[in-house]
């Protein structure tokens, strides 16, 4: 059986029937992760609390009482939740050492439901990035790098260039998260989305990710950057699994004040077989400047097969689309300089030593405390927020906003259940290069085609698509309409069963290779 089958409740099935135990699943991962170490994933390993919770979901599985199918999982969570008794930093040096009281809410219903935290992922500092390589605890290196698939086609361009500067980028922010569930050393893991920080890093790493709707999850106990655009991010193996993980994670918290009202009710996926019943937009102005023939061309091979399965594809205008990426920096940045205000040494994080002066304090804590990415940002921000300029930018991107929001209501209005675009421009770029320009004009180029889903609040998700002419993947977006995540991955699971995206074959797995990896390798754990 494929990974990409999502065969309903195989690793849950073996579970139920003893054929493997939590803590054998737990220990392959934690070896695995122990063997993978080279590629930075983890900033934080939980092996002592990940093999208690593993012990404890055996002890409900020998009693025939399991909270679920995520009981004994294995799962991993971005560095930017909030973990109790676990270090929470969002790779910064602000919070290094940070331990927060409770967990984020998202954490809290994963591990209510039986689901083991074997650990932490590496980030770009506060989520501030497209590349995962603006962390202080160094870059993340796509699993793909060392996959036969690459490693095959990637031929060095000199005799001194080997494998250790060869490696590509795994994207960002989420770029953790991305490589952990790439490289098998857990089933999912949380990210968090404000400009496409799970769906680009998922794209480069090949895997599924999914942004919902606004409001959907809980983002109390995710350090915040935009609050009006943050959502906690789903990476999985098979678009199956991110359901799976939704139905766990969505519904109203007190504690989050913009989560919906309503009761969230979980769902399987069905297998779709007639397509003929839906309506694909394809927006024309995401034929954006720098896409990669290879993609344009990926992107039109998808459209022809949802037309010869019998779907209406159309081609749709969202004419605001050019502007989105200036408004999004603009409202982003702001809302980054007003967030970031609360790291001032006092109350929690790093403290500077300096006596002189209050004022002194707070300028070296923040000094020593930020990396210049952030700093840059929360400059621009207090620009945009200064009182000369609050109308001329501030006030005047929110107007754009809401029109960028209203091309996306027009079109679903006229018909259209989904959206099909690229994820991103390319593949992923060699960390050599990618680091050349500098982390805003990388931001701005690889969060052209996310963002606007952040903008309007929309649910959106990348699929794994293909491997491109290098061996590296290469993913596509669907955009849904607001809340109707049980749609889009409908057509997400569907075109997934078209593609059969092919398994990254990595020589750390081969050699950890035996009955229990067998499972995990052959399927999801829904």
């Amino acid at each position: 059986a494929a990974l990409k089958d999502g065969l309903r409740s195989q690793v849950s099935a073996a579970l139920k029937e003893g054929r493997v135990t939590p803590t054998e699943l737990c220990q392959r991962c934690l070896a695995l992760i122990k063997s993978t170490k080279f590629l930075n994933a983890y900033i934080t390993v939980a092996e002592e609390t990940a093999l208690k919770q593993a012990e404890e979901s055996e002890e409900r599985y020998k009693r025939g009482q399991p909270l679920g199918i995520l009981d004994g999982i294995p799962i991993a969570v971005k560095d930017n939740f909030n973990t109790a008794g676990i270090e929470t930093t969002c790779a910064s040096n602000m919070l290094k050492g940070y331990i927060s009281p409770y967990n984020a809410t998202v954490v809290q219903k994963l591990l209510d439901r039986g689901a083991v935290l074997v650990g932490k992922t590496n980030l770009d500092e506060f989520a501030m990035g497209s590349g995962s390589t603006d962390g202080v605890f160094g870059p993340v290196r796509n699993p793909w790098s060392y996959s036969k698939q690459y490693k095959e086609k990637s031929v060095p361009k000199s005799h001194s260039e080997d494998e250790e500067s060869n490696w590509v980028i795994t994207g960002g922010s989420s770029g953790g998260s991305a490589a952990a569930v790439s490289s098998f050393t857990c089933f999912a893991a949380l990210g968090s989305d404000t400009g496409g920080s799970t769906r680009n890093p998922a794209a480069h790493c090949g895997v599924v990710g999914l942004k919902p709707t606004y409001g959907l999850i809980s983002r109390h106990g995710l350090i915040p950057l935009v609050n009006s655009m943050d959502v906690p991010g789903i990476l999985t193996r098979c678009v199956d699994d991110a359901a799976v993980l939704l139905g766990s994670l969505a519904g109203h918290d007190p504690k989050d004040s913009t989560t919906i009202q309503d009761v969230f009710k979980p769902f399987e996926l069905p297998n779709l077989t007639d397509v003929s019943k839906l309506s694909i937009g394809i927006p024309k102005e995401y034929h954006a400047p720098g896409l990669s023939s290879e993609i344009v061309a990926l992107w039109s091979k998808a459209t022809d097969l949802f037309k010869n399965a019998g779907a209406k594809v159309v081609e749709v205008s969202l004419p605001h689309t050019p502007y989105s990426i200036v408004c999004y920096h603009v409202l982003c940045t702001a809302e980054v300089a007003s967030n970031m205000a609360r790291f001032d040494g006092l109350e929690y994080g790093h403290r500077s030593d300096t006596k002189e002066s209050t004022e002194s304090m707070y300028a070296a804590t923040r000094r020593e405390g930020f990396n210049d990415v952030v700093r840059g940002r929360i400059l621009s921000g207090n620009y945009f927020l200064l009182k000369q300029n609050y109308e001329k930018y501030f006030v005047k991107a929110q107007k754009v906003r809401r029109l960028i929001a209203n091309d996306f209501v027009q079109v679903f209005r006229s018909g259209i259940d989904i959206l099909l675009t690229p994820t991103t421009l390319s593949d992923a770029a060699p960390y050599t290069e990618f680091i050349q320009e500098d982390n805003r004009t990388r931001s701005a180029q690889d969060d052209i085609l996310t963002q606007a889903a952040n903008m309007a609040g929309l649910p959106a998700i990348n699929v794994p698509t293909a491997l491109s002419e290098r061996g590296l993947p290469v993913g596509l977006q669907f955009i849904g309409r607001s809340f109707q995540e049980k749609q889009l991955l409908t057509v997400a699971k569907w075109f997934e069963k078209q593609v059969q995206f092919p398994m990254i074959q990595l020589e750390e797995v081969e050699r950890h290779d035996s009955a229990v990896f067998q499972h995990q390798k052959s399927a999801s754990f829904s």
